[in-house]
């Protein structure tokens, strides 16, 4: 009897249980991918350091935030003085100097907003998936597309707002009551789409982002399965299957992200400086300046760094999470025969 089966009906991971092994994988690609980029960062505070009042775009892998620069503080772990000869000896001499905990500096707000942003994401992929599957048919390839592109564009929209307000909280202390003035005040003059501000280019690198990785996803797990003449995925196949995945889509829509990372940053300066952000300022005005200073090259600014963390990231959330719903499946089984 197939395992997956009870009888002739199919056992079901519910939508909560895929909520948990989403939120399991989310917290393990944040612990394990973080210090990657904590790394990263110092390294490149070393050789150009990060002048005060400007900002960074910091990512754990699952997603990107704002770090301000400031001379002094719980934010300051960037600037923490360093002579590190390359990655292996800055992960050595951060641990023996610092801590092992300095680490994974700034991943509480992280994990406050990679969590339900990623339950939200694999929770609506995996439930439109199954819908689809429904009418549709198992083996239509669109299936996917249509599911990825659904399930980001939807997660993207929840979080946006959340993202503007923690950018804001990253700039210095707020007390909920401040941080509730500074919201009010801007739904007041700008809108309730103001805090939706930098939601176009993220769209335009997400979504294409998760159509291309969940497509290529499926394909490759099927044709590794074939090949290994296995009838359901391993770990080991999850895992490759994300970080080739991951990878063909980071590289198809790095663009996006050089724009979002520049719009980003740019949006912080005319917010900090309290001036209204210029309406010439669009992603493709954003892109045609690019080409223009550093040719096509430019929009392919950080290929390395971006392969380095997205493969690990989405190898490891994928595998979790597939490894997740498989434990529950079990259980559901085991449940239903007894």
């Amino acid at each position: 009897m197939d395992p997956e089966k009870v009888g002739s009906q199919t056992v079901k991971v519910t939508p909560f249980q895929q909520m948990l092994a989403s939120c399991t994988g989310a917290i393990l690609t944040s612990l394990m991918v973080t210090p990657l980029d904590v790394v990263k960062i110092r390294l490149q505070a070393q050789h150009t350091p990060f002048p005060k009042g400007k900002c960074f775009v910091y990512s754990n892998g699952l997603m990107d935030h704002m770090c301000v620069c400031e001379n002094g503080g719980n934010k300051a772990w960037y600037r923490k003085p360093g002579n590190f000869r390359g990655t292996l000896d800055a992960f050595l001499k951060i641990i023996r100097n610092e801590g092992i905990k300095s680490l994974w500096s700034g991943l509480p707000p992280t994990l406050v907003m990679a969590v339900p942003a990623t339950v939200i994401y694999f929770t609506c992929y995996d439930q439109l998936s199954a819908f689809l599957r429904s009418k549709l048919g198992e083996n239509e390839t669109r299936i996917p597309i249509v599911a990825g592109i659904v399930a980001r564009f939807g997660a993207v929209t929840v979080i946006s707002p959340l993202e503007l307000i923690r950018t804001k909280m990253q700039s210095k202390k707020f007390s909920y009551e401040e941080l509730h003035r500074f919201v009010s005040k801007k739904v007041a003059e700008d809108g309730w789409i103001s805090l939706w501000k930098g939601w176009v280019p993220t769209v335009l690198r997400d979504v294409p982002f998760s159509a291309m990785y969940w497509y290529n996803y499926e394909i490759l797990k099927k044709w590794l399965c074939e090949k290994s003449g296995l009838y359901e995925p391993t770990f080991m196949i999850n895992f490759a299957s994300g970080a080739l995945s991951g990878s063909f889509a980071a590289v198809a829509t790095l663009p996006f992200d050089v724009v979002k990372t520049q719009k980003q940053t740019q949006l912080w300066i005319y917010e900090s400086q309290k001036i209204s952000m210029p309406s010439h300022m669009s992603t493709w005005v954003i892109m045609k300046n690019i080409v223009a200073k550093d040719g096509f090259s430019g929009l392919f600014t950080g290929l390395i760094p971006r392969l380095i963390k997205i493969a690990p990231a989405c190898a490891i959330m994928i595998s979790t999470y597939e490894f997740g719903k498989a434990f529950f499946q079990k259980q559901n089984i085991q449940r239903q025969q007894f």
